[in-house]
């Protein structure tokens, strides 16, 4: 059990776990998991922490298939700038490793935003907390256990 699946069973929420072999020279975790899973890219969701121009980390969460636009996510969290925080800020933040950061079951809790076309699903899929291991969770929970909100991005 990682921290977020601990997380959803405390609190009663509905979820599946999926899991699959991880293989390490892939880089791009989000699109292996799709692969490998069978999933369709706009329901999977890869975790971002970005660091703002005041300093603060933040989550996004945006479909695996799309990059992010920093200038809307800024406007989002009311910030000057956006941008990717490093990975060692990552890690101590979130207690994740890269490639398996889940929303759900930070060390910390930071500001979360999640890309406004989740809203459109019943279940979509984010990390578990470990590179092969994805969580299919309601958004609408997700967002509740995070404390977040939706944003264009």
């Amino acid at each position: 059990m990682t921290p977020a699946t601990k997380l959803l069973k405390k609190h009663r929420i509905n979820f599946d776990l999926l899991s699959y072999e991880h293989n390490p020279k892939d880089q791009n975790f989000g699109l292996e998991a799709v692969e490998k899973l069978n999933l369709p890219a706009e329901k999977v969701f890869k975790t971002l922490v970005l660091e703002t121009s005041e300093q603060t980390l933040i989550v996004a969460i945006t479909p695996v298939s799309q990059q992010i636009n920093l200038k809307q996510l800024a406007k989002a969290c009311k910030a000057k700038k956006v941008y990717m925080a490093a990975p060692q800020k990552v890690e101590n933040s979130t207690g994740y490793i890269l490639g398996g950061v889940s929303p759900l079951g930070q060390k910390k809790r930071l500001a979360t935003y999640l890309h406004a076309s989740a809203e459109k699903f019943e279940t979509i899929y984010v990390s578990a907390g470990k590179r092969g291991l994805e969580i299919a969770v309601s958004p609408n929970c997700l967002l509740n256990l995070c404390n977040g909100q939706y944003a264009n991005f």
